[in-house]
């Protein structure tokens, strides 16, 4: 059984139609810092999970669909001083940073602002609303990725 996620991206950086237009559709997911989140990828990924392409920063809202294509390896950008997510902590030899590959599934015709994921009945306890919530991965349940999903066709 497939799981679902969130995965939280600045579109200014890396959008939903940077995806799509890639070599296969397909990405690693690297540059993620925050422990809980690389533990997500790292420990519960798998092939065939499905992903909430969600777009943070400007208009946040939940802009397609993504699924896993490559579980869990270690995330080389950790490693280049000249890259934007380098920690000296992590070697080759010893990572602390993992990724996945994700591919485009679908652009949502109709994104999903935030403001409705918040007042839409069966999301109140989505991680992605709860206060405080900064993480840039996190699961969802099947129900909350179908809710989503059917606000994006309404």
């Amino acid at each position: 059984m497939p799981k679902y996620w969130l995965m939280k991206t600045e579109p200014g950086c890396f959008s939903i139609d940077d995806l799509k237009a890639l070599p296969d559709s397909t990405s690693p997911w690297d540059g993620v810092r925050n422990y809980q989140a690389r533990n997500f990828m790292r420990d519960e990924m798998r092939m065939g999970d499905k992903v909430l392409f969600y777009h943070s920063v400007t208009d946040p809202s939940v802009a397609g669909v993504a699924e896993v294509v490559r579980e869990s390896y270690p995330d080389h950008t950790s490693w280049d001083p000249e890259d934007s997510h380098f920690d000296p902590k992590s070697t080759p030899e010893s990572p602390r940073w993992f990724m996945v590959d994700v591919r485009f599934v679908t652009k949502f015709d109709h994104p999903v602002p935030l403001r409705v994921l918040k007042a839409t009945p069966g999301l109140e306890n989505m991680e992605l609303l709860r206060k405080g919530s900064r993480l840039s991965v996190m699961p969802v349940t099947e129900e909350e990725f179908s809710i989503v999903c059917s606000l994006a066709e309404a």
